[in-house]
């Protein structure tokens, strides 16, 4: 029996701070990952906080969760919140990264240690604690941080740029691996100074089997009383770098066209803010709502006739690939996209929906006016979107690559081999 064919089970540590659970809002990549690699053998621990990123609420009052045979998650102390301001917000991450740390060394057994960015502080922990118990250390790049604060202007004082970029690469160098969810980081890391042999490709993406495009979302639509409309969806985090103003004021465009109605669902720091700001534009047809929990995303979904994702117009955010983007295509549902670079070549070649200029707000409204003007065009690319995912964007292939990528790097000290876009 050949090395690669001896069984290897691994006791895998990941260090997490904003992990989500399926009944927890948010984008669940991370638990999708570790549940498939527990069912392949491997053992994860996973150290998060006890609070949503998307609500700053606290989501559990339980320490410990085994949410899966050999899936456990530890909750750590944190002080501050990762959903108020600049201050309290890194008050948040520094305690998390002092609270991990002191939980990760008691951590038996562990072959690998995995830290996922942003933010920088919890990889920092993760590297040490890697070092401290002689364990593997895997960097996973899901954001170009600092870069991508640092291009919107919310990170601005020079020494914590200066300190936040010796960080970077600090751990890009140190690091026995890296893993990317976006072709688009690649240049940027080994600019910064990782060795491209490192870096292993995983593509973001979604787990197919949670959504059913022929399901109409019929019983979502009665409750919210939103029959016969047209509804163009916006699903995630209501942050500074998200641009919803944009979709506000794509709204009062659209205001004359009774039957379409723009759906906000999530929180976010700038919720309460866009909520204020449609009231006083009397902005009949937008329709806020609060997170739904990853489990019940499909039934939004379903409902909806097309999807929205925007970012702000920043170059860097072409680099990246949004959970929202794969989940709309999941599901059947044309995507309006005001995002450019890498995500816009897939959304195009697919030809699962309307690409727009980032920060138009009438090039939105008039995507989301065509859409519902062609309801048989847009279910064609809701179907070719469907198609995509299902071929290039799956979850169950995206575990095998992550657990080829853990194995390699506890297997071996020789540099891994990079995948393919």
């Amino acid at each position: 029996m050949t090395a690669k064919e001896t069984p290897f089970f691994m006791h895998i540590l990941l260090i997490h701070q904003v992990f989500v659970r399926p009944d927890d809002p948010g984008g669940t990549r991370h638990y999708e990952l570790a549940l498939a690699l527990t069912r392949s053998g491997h053992r994860v621990t996973i150290l998060a906080s006890p609070y949503s990123y998307q609500t700053g609420l606290r989501v559990t009052e339980k320490q410990r969760e085994m949410l899966a045979p050999r899936l456990e998650i530890i909750r750590c102390s944190v002080l501050g919140s990762v959903h108020r301001s600049f201050f309290w917000r890194a008050i948040g991450f520094f305690s998390f990264m002092l609270s991990s740390l002191f939980l990760g060394l008691t951590q038996p057994n562990v072959d690998l240690v995995w830290g996922t960015s942003p933010p920088l502080p919890q990889v920092l922990t993760a590297w040490l604690v890697a070092r401290l118990k002689r364990a593997k250390f895997l960097f996973e790049v899901r954001d170009l941080w600092p870069a991508f604060p640092i291009q919107l202007g919310i990170l601005r004082n020079p020494v914590w740029i200066w300190i936040s970029l010796r960080l970077e690469r600090f751990l890009y160098r140190r690091a026995d691996c890296l893993v990317v969810n976006s072709p688009g980081f690649i240049d940027h890391l080994t600019a910064r100074g990782a060795a491209p042999a490192k870096i292993h490709l995983v593509r973001n993406g979604v787990d197919t089997a949670m959504f059913d495009p022929a399901s109409k979302g019929s019983d979502f639509r009665e409750r919210n009383h939103l029959q016969e409309k047209f509804i163009a969806l916006y699903a995630g985090a209501h942050g500074v770098s998200n641009d919803l103003e944009i979709l506000l004021d794509a709204a009062d465009l659209l205001r004359d066209d009774p039957r379409i109605r723009f759906l906000l669902v999530g929180d976010g720091k700038e919720k309460p803010n866009l909520a204020l700001r449609a009231t006083e534009m009397k902005l009949g047809n937008v329709l806020f709502l609060p997170p739904v929990p990853k489990q019940g995303m499909p039934e939004v979904l379903a409902a909806a006739d097309c999807g929205i994702a925007i970012l702000k117009p920043i170059p860097l955010y072409g680099t990246t690939y949004p959970n929202k983007v794969f989940d709309y295509m999941a599901a059947g549902r044309p995507v309006v996209l005001a995002i450019d670079g890498v995500i816009r070549k897939v959304v195009e070649e697919a030809g699962a929906g309307l690409a727009v200029r980032p920060g138009d707000p009438r090039s939105v409204a008039e995507a989301v006016r065509a859409l519902a003007r062609d309801p048989a065009r847009a279910r064609e690319m809701g179907r070719r979107g469907r198609l995509c995912v299902e071929r290039d964007f799956n979850r169950k292939d995206q575990a095998r690559q992550m657990e080829t990528a853990l194995e390699e790097c506890v297997r071996k000290n020789i540099p891994l081999v990079k995948m393919n876009p």
